[in-house]
């Protein structure tokens, strides 16, 4: 199995046969281009792990997660596949959908009581999309990037076509913010942080690097207590984190001096050829049959 399954072409290549799902004059392709994204991703995963079947289903799928070299793989398949969706042609990024649908579709999870209960299940696909929209928006908007009150309805209605991709139902998926945090209202009485999710809080504050790259064994840890703390304040109260009105101040200096950090390109290129090593640590390693309930 090739250890990057979702491949897509340059939005630049004069040749693409289409602009994709979104296009260029999309909200969707300004937000998901901004470097400060990669925080949006974290803080996402932290969101997404509140719900408990939903981290559940994920370390049941994926026994080797700690084991740097798989981990590693599993972000870079995870990485491409939202590329793919949101950059690739409308033929390629249907294509990663499906895959991720056959997936899922395989996968079980199981409750501590012994209650067996499907990976895509509609409730929890949903949730997983929401968590992916609300934290790329909130980081768009706190980081100070270019966007109005109206581009984020925008870019929220414009996602609606990444949750059908995964298998959610169109109608189904908020179209604007205000129907975004109506959806969490209804939903937060049946979250919490299970030990499950606290694993997973534990593995990305300390992440499993692959042996020789001391660059994200440093830089990761910052970047993921800063998406930590761009959470929302019942958010981390659920995790057992003491929030207010100073921490949220605290996380969005933050969010914009990394912003500003970012736009270093010698920084942010050193980063990315960090991630590429991890990401590639395993290549030359033949690779097992497609498992866990990644992309």
């Amino acid at each position: 199995m090739p250890s990057t399954p979702y491949t897509y072409t340059n939005p630049d290549d004069p040749g693409r046969e289409d602009e994709g799902l979104f296009g260029p004059a999309s909200v969707t392709w300004r937000l998901m281009s901004s470097r400060i994204m990669w925080v949006a991703v974290v803080r996402a995963l932290y969101l997404q792990a509140l719900h408990p079947r939903v981290i559940r289903g994920t370390l049941q799928n994926a026994a080797t997660i700690t084991e740097p070299v798989d981990a590693w793989a599993r972000l870079r398949r995870t990485r491409t596949f939202i590329e793919a969706r949101t950059f690739g042609t409308v033929a390629e990024a249907e294509r990663a959908g499906r895959r991720v649908r056959k997936i899922h579709a395989s996968l079980t999870g199981t409750d501590p009581d012994g209650t067996r209960y499907r990976v895509d299940d509609p409730e929890l696909l949903l949730w997983v999309h929401c968590g992916e929209v609300a934290s790329a928006a909130d980081i768009a908007r706190r980081s100070r990037l270019p966007v109005s009150a109206a581009d984020l309805d925008a870019f929220v209605a414009e996602q609606r076509t990444s949750a059908e991709l995964i298998g959610v139902d169109r109608a189904a998926a908020p179209a604007s913010m205000a129907e975004l945090d109506d959806y969490y209202e209804r939903i937060r009485p049946r979250l919490y942080a299970c030990d499950e999710a606290k694993q997973a809080l534990r593995l990305t504050l300390h992440p499993p690097v692959p042996d020789g790259n001391r660059v994200l064994k440093l830089g990761l840890p910052p970047v993921s207590v800063l998406a930590f703390s761009t959470l929302p304040r019942w958010a981390r109260r659920m995790y057992g984190t003491p929030s207010g009105p100073l921490s949220d101040m605290a996380a969005t200096a933050g969010l914009r001096a990394a912003r500003l950090a970012f736009r270093q390109q010698w920084l942010f290129s050193g980063a990315v050829r960090a991630i590429l090593r991890a990401e590639s640590a395993g290549e030359g390693v033949t690779a097992g049959p497609a498992g866990g309930n990644e992309p």
